[in-house]
């Protein structure tokens, strides 16, 4: 039995997988909601990870009766700064992939290194996400607490660490720090200088497939059970869907919403409007355009008309109207933007309401509005010449079939649903696999554990509409950005 998890933003997810690649037990247990004590800001404890994790994995083990685990994969939310003096405490809550609040210092970045450098070392420019950018804000506000940093983890290495005692990172998850030299796999040295970040303070790298700790014992698991690096969520994602060789591309729609493309060599985007990372898959890399609240614009939309409705319920409606919601556009920037503007400042709207819309009609608009959102990435593929062979839908935006054919149409490519969609807990459990020799690599594991259950063709009377939304979609944000200066 292999154990895969996911430490997320809203829970942690356990999952076990056997040695045919099939799902036998899975549990979630849910996170205290993350703190925003100031607009923009975003703020969990890594001690409540561990306390779900720990729960998780005695949950799933119970469930599937006390099975041996023969070796764990770590998966998790990416880019969150977990900060931990020399005893291995915890110096405060960790700043999350969403906070916002580090403008100023991806300036001060800008201006140091240079954005054109930047870009050069690490394949990514400063955004607000990323993991350095959060280490400055400290150093600059809470000087106290970055005079005692001694080491610096993402949340799933967290909870590594506390699962085996090892300080240790896999370089997807480490691309996503912008203290990665992405092409070359290792960190940079230059940008940590420049930085004034001790690379005393950064863990060991290692391959996604790679063997790098045992559990120490606790959780249920036994001493001595191996440990792979693992990938951040959209890595181990991506090798969940079977995201492996060039061509393939996937689109998940969480509480954000990712477009995934697998490369055989580093592509960066000149403008860092798309991420350039490390794949999970050793000597490949991804790029990927991030749409911020993607699922989260539904849920937002849910709680504040109809909370407490499931989403069946919520979408039922919707499917009753037509494609393009009568002109009612819907702009996904409740938490700024990725791409392709990377405004932390970005706000949402909807545009073009009437007084004959309806709520059906609210709800249609917003997941239109974020498959639009998502298209934007497939634009940047097309102008930087990375091929699209295939789409795979995953999150919870592949699980009703409205959302299915909305995406499908407004992306324009047949779209296969997978069987068992597990996301990145299922993707972890197959990166242990590989590491301890149930497959020989990462290939034959998704070729036993992978099949596809569904291809969405896209109605053709929907491509049209939606390409004329979509040419409307994209003046909105200039427009909102005029207004709000």
């Amino acid at each position: 039995m292999l154990l895969g998890l996911d430490i997320g933003t809203g829970g942690t997810r356990a999952v076990l997988v056997d040695q045919r690649g099939k799902l036998t037990a899975s549990a979630a247990v849910e996170h205290v909601a993350f703190r925003s004590p100031h607009p923009g800001w975003a703020e969990q404890d890594p001690e409540d990870w561990w306390r779900a994790a720990q729960s998780a994995i005695r949950s799933v083990i119970a469930t599937a009766r006390a099975p041996r685990i023969d070796a764990v994969g770590l998966t998790g939310q990416m880019h969150g700064a977990v900060m931990l003096d020399a005893a291995g405490e915890v110096l405060r809550p960790s700043l999350i992939w969403c906070d916002q609040r580090t403008d100023e210092e991806c300036d001060w970045l800008h201006a140091e290194i240079g954005r054109d450098r930047l870009i050069e070392l690490t394949a990514n420019p400063a955004l607000p996400n990323f993991t350095l950018t959060k280490l400055l804000w400290v150093r600059k506000h809470e000087p106290q607490i970055f005079a005692r940093i001694a080491h610096v983890l993402c949340p799933k290495d967290y909870v590594r660490y506390r699962l085996t005692g090892t300080y240790a990172m896999d370089v997807q998850e480490a691309s996503g720090t912008l203290l990665l030299d992405v092409a070359h796999r290792r960190w940079s040295s230059e940008v940590a200088r420049i930085a004034g970040i001790p690379e005393s303070w950064l863990p060991e790298l290692f391959e996604s497939q790679e063997v790098c700790a045992k559990v120490s014992g606790g959780a249920g698991l036994a001493a001595g059970t191996p440990v792979v690096a693992g990938a951040g969520d959209q890595g181990a994602g991506a090798v969940g869907m079977g995201i492996l060789a060039p061509g393939s591309v996937s689109v998940t729609i969480g509480t954000s919403g990712v477009v995934f493309a697998a490369t055989a060599a580093p592509t960066r985007d000149p403008l860092g409007r798309l991420h350039t990372f490390c794949h999970a898959v050793p000597g490949r890399w991804h790029v990927m355009g991030v749409t911020q609240a993607a699922g989260l614009s539904l849920r937002w939309l849910r709680d504040m008309i109809a909370p407490g409705v499931d989403y069946a319920t919520l979408t039922a409606g919707a499917a009753q109207i037509a494609a393009g919601s009568d002109g009612l556009l819907w702009t996904p920037y409740l938490l700024g933007e990725r791409t392709p503007h990377l405004d932390s400042n970005a706000r949402a709207a909807f545009v073009g309401l009437t007084a004959s819309h309806t709520s059906a009609h609210l709800v249609r608009a917003v997941m239109e509005g974020v498959a639009y959102s998502l298209k934007d990435t497939f634009t940047l593929f097309a102008e930087r010449g990375i091929p699209v062979k295939g789409v795979r839908l995953g999150g919870g935006g592949a699980r009703g079939p409205l959302w299915r054919e909305i995406q499908a149409a407004v992306y324009g490519y047949t779209s296969d649903i997978l069987v068992a969609e597990e996301g990145a807990a299922f993707g972890a459990a197959l990166l242990a696999g590989v590491g301890v020799g149930v497959w020989a690599d990462l290939e034959a594991a998704c070729a036993a554990a992978i099949e596809v259950a569904q291809q969405i063709v896209p109605d053709a009377d929907a491509v049209e509409r939606y390409a004329v939304g979509y040419q409307a979609y994209r003046k909105v944000y200039p427009a909102l950005r005029g207004i709000q200066g």
